[in-house]
């Protein structure tokens, strides 16, 4: 890729304008997690020399144009001191402890936006062992500099592989665990099939956008003010055996089976909160009659 000498712009496009505005800001969380422990001492030089050369907008920020105020990607001069966290924790904890620790620190970037006046990326260095790690390190990635596939073959090429050090990082190939198909037949299907998901996809975008709400649900409360309420992160393991069996099984992929974990964690959490708000509302109904009318209100419970 072209680098770009110091000062020149590039326009932002019009999915990077609409992430970085006034009323939306959205930034990717990557999570390395390292076997050994991390030694930050060669941060600065392999960000300098390996990160920041794989894109431009790595060393850009966005600014408006004076004449039409259209959003531009200017170079600028990186102070990759600015761009480095490592936080401090307490000392001699067990990795159960640090684990509570890395949930509130991710928690609290997460819900931090990235300053505008410098390039919009982050790096945290979490160098104390978790249950799940010896270190752990965390990207913060405006969504404006790219989508999540572009971003995430910009943070592996910056690995090596561990067999050799001298050859980029490799996975295996995909191969099609169903019947194999004539290369046009499969050519003209997903050709197919690609103008009806568009036809859909924004015919439906079309109608919410204009005629139809959406419900409120566990999810998409309708509150006024919801962007500005604290979050917090969880995360949960899973065996990347049991995600391949389930692969082979079904015949699909693995992406197919992360997306169909995270559905179902999903559908299952609404329908718990949709219970208990069921039952909250029972009970505050019970408790407002007289005591005399409870006898059914008990036999609810």
């Amino acid at each position: 890729m072209e680098f770009r000498e110091e000062g020149e712009v590039e326009p932002v496009s019009p999915t990077g304008q609409y992430f970085n505005s006034s009323i939306l800001s959205v930034a990717i969380l990557a999570v390395l997690e390292f076997e050994l422990p991390i030694n930050d001492s060669q941060a600065l030089s392999l960000l300098q020399d390996v990160f920041l050369p794989i894109n431009p907008r790595f060393s850009s920020i966005m600014v408006s144009d004076n004449v039409d105020q259209k959003k531009q990607w200017k170079r600028v001069e990186v102070k990759l001191e600015d761009h480095v966290h490592v936080p401090i924790f307490p000392s001699k904890m067990s990795p159960e402890s640090y684990d509570e620790y890395f949930d509130d620190y991710i928690s609290n970037i997460a819900a931090e936006k990235l300053p505008q006046n410098r390039p919009l990326w982050e790096i945290h260095i979490l160098k104390y062992p978790t249950s799940h790690a010896a270190g752990t390190l965390i990207f913060k990635l405006h969504h404006a500099l790219g989508d999540g596939y572009s971003l995430m073959g910009a943070l592996l090429s910056c690995l090596q592989s561990a067999q050799n050090p001298s050859v980029p990082l490799t996975f295996p190939s995909l191969k099609s665990s169903g019947p194999q198909t004539t290369h046009k037949t499969k050519i003209v299907s997903q050709f197919f099939s690609s103008v009806f998901q568009t036809v859909s996809d924004f015919s439906w975008s079309i109608l919410k956008s204009n005629f139809v709400e959406d419900d409120r649900t566990p999810i998409r409360s309708g509150e006024d003010g919801v962007e500005f309420r604290p979050i917090t992160l969880s995360t949960l393991t899973f065996s990347i055996d049991e995600i391949k069996r389930i692969k082979n099984k079904l015949g699909v992929t693995t992406n197919d089976v992360i997306a169909g974990i995270i559905f179902l964690g999903t559908r299952i959490y609404m329908q718990e909160v949709t219970k208990n708000q069921a039952m909250n509302i029972v009970r505050h109904w019970c408790y407002s009659i007289p005591e005399t009318s409870r006898v059914t209100c008990q036999s609810m419970r």
